[in-house]
C-alpha cells in the first residue's frame, strides 16, 4: 500500500471514529479502561541512570555549540535525508510573549533556506489560555510573530484522527490532530527545557502532548478516568505521554527526525509564557538525531554533565516529577537507544565526551 493510501485510510477511519467518539467519549474510554485495567505504572522515574549502566545499541547524536540560525541549519542537514513530500515542522510556538521559545528569526531563516514548502504544525491546548481555541490560538501565533513569515496548521482545527499505539499498556490508540496525516514527513524542532508535570520537555513531550488534540487526546493523557483535569502524574503520566509519542513516531517511520535546542532552559515549559521561572541552567547548544530516545537522553545527560550549581534547579525539576521515566519507557517500547555517539559538528563530526561538550559554558544571562 502506498503512503497516500495508508494515510487516507487512517484519516478516514480516524475521522469516523472521532466523530462517533466526541459525544460518547466516556463510553469509548470505559471500554479502553476495561481492556487496560491490569496496567501498573513503572518505577524509578526519579533516578538518573548513568551511561555506563545502560545497555543496548548506540545511535548517533550531533552536537553544536552554535546557538544561531546557522547552527540550526548545520544540524538540520545531518538528519533530513529521509524527508519526502509534504513536511510538517512540529514546534512549540508558545503562549503570548513567551520569552524562552526558539527565536523566530532562526526558524524563518531555516525555512527560507532549507524548507521553503514546509508548514509549522501545532494543536490547541487542554488548559484555557492563549491557545485553547483555534481562534485564540491564531491570535497568539500572530502576537508571537509566527504568522509574519509562515503558515501554521492547527492540526485539530477540524477534528481528530486515531493512530494505533503498538505495544502500549495504557492505550491501543491515540487521538491526534486530524490534519497530521496530511503530512508525509515530520521535523520535530524542540525547545528543550523543564516542565511542570513532565519534569522536562524534549522531543518526546513535543509530539506526545503536542500532537494529541486539545480535547480528546490530551484528556486521555492528563486525566484518564480520574475525573480530574490533571489527575495523572509521575510515572503513569510519563508512560501515557510516551505512548502518544510512539503513535506518531510509528506513523512516520523513517520520515521523522529531531532537533533539541538547549537554550533558555527554564524549569517551566513554554506553556507558562511570561510567568515561566527565569532560567538558571546555562545555555549548552543544539542536538540533532533520527532517534527520539537518543536525543532526549543526550539532552538530559548534558544537563547532568554540568557542575551541580548549574544543573541543580533543572535536575530537581526532572527528578521531583519522576520525569526520567520518559527515557526508560521509550527504551521499553523499543523507540530507540539510550546509548549514543555524540558527534561534534563544530569540529569535523569527531566524537566528543559530555564533559567536553559543556566545558566552558557560561552562566545564563536573561
Amino acid at each position: 500500500m502506498c503512503s497516500m493510501s495508508r494515510r487516507s485510510f487512517i484519516k478516514m477511519a480516524g475521522l469516523a471514529a472521532a466523530a462517533a467518539a466526541v459525544p460518547a467519549l466516556d463510553g469509548i474510554k470505559a471500554a479502553s479502561a476495561e481492556q487496560q485495567a491490569p496496567a501498573v505504572p513503572g518505577t524509578d522515574g526519579d533516578k538518573y541512570v548513568s551511561y555506563k549502566n545502560r545497555q543496548g545499541g548506540e545511535s548517533v547524536v550531533y552536537f553544536t555549540r552554535d546557538l544561531s540560525a546557522a547552527g540550526l541549519m548545520k544540524l538540520y542537514d545531518k538528519i533530513s535525508a529521509n524527508f519526502t513530500g509534504k513536511v510538517g515542522i512540529k514546534l512549540h510556538t508558545g503562549e503570548p510573549e513567551g520569552p524562552n521559545i526558539i527565536p523566530r528569526p532562526w526558524v524563518k531563516e531555516l525555512m527560507q533556506k532549507k524548507l521553503p514548502n514546509a508548514t509549522v504544525v501545532e494543536t490547541n491546548t487542554y488548559y484555557d489560555y492563549g491557545r485553547y481555541t483555534t481562534e485564540s490560538h491564531r491570535k497568539t501565533l500572530e502576537t508571537n510573530g509566527w504568522t509574519a513569515f509562515t503558515t501554521v496548521d492547527i492540526l485539530d482545527e477540524e477534528g481528530t484522527v486515531m493512530l494505533p499505539v503498538k505495544g502500549g499498556k495504557w492505550f491501543t490508540e491515540m487521538a491526534v490532530g486530524g490534519h497530521l496525516t496530511n503530512y508525509d514527513s515530520l521535523f520535530v524542532l524542540t525547545h528543550f527545557k523543564g516542565h511542570t508535570m513532565g519534569g522536562f520537555g524534549g522531543s518526546n513531550k513535543n509530539i506526545g502532548i503536542g500532537c494529541a488534540d486539545g480535547r480528546i487526546g490530551k484528556k486521555m493523557i492528563h486525566s484518564g478516568e480520574t475525573g480530574s483535569q490533571w489527575g495523572i502524574d509521575k510515572e503513569e503520566f510519563m508512560e501515557r505521554m510516551t505512548e502518544s509519542s510512539k503513535a506518531v513516531v510509528d506513523y512516520f517511520g523513517d520520515r521523522i527526525s529531531f532537533i533539541n535546542v538547549l537554550r533558555n532552559m527554564s524549569v517551566d515549559c513554554d506553556c507558562a509564557g511570561t510567568s515561566a521561572a527565569v532560567p538558571t541552567t546555562p545555555n549548552i547548544g543544539i542536538l540533532a538525531s533520527t532517534d527520539i530516545l537518543a536525543i532526549d537522553q543526550a539532552s538530559v545527560d548534558l544537563v547532568y554533565a554540568l557542575p551541580e550549581k548549574d544543573r541543580h534547579d533543572l535536575q530537581e525539576r526532572m527528578e521531583s516529577r519522576h520525569g526520567l521515566r520518559q527515557l526508560s519507557y521509550m527504551k521499553e517500547l523499543g523507540m530507540g537507544n539510550s546509548r549514543y555517539v555524540l558527534l561534534d559538528a563544530d569540529n569535523g563530526n569527531v566524537p566528543i565526551k559530555l564533559e567536553d561538550a559543556v566545558k566552558g559554558v557560561k552562566p545564563f544571562k536573561a
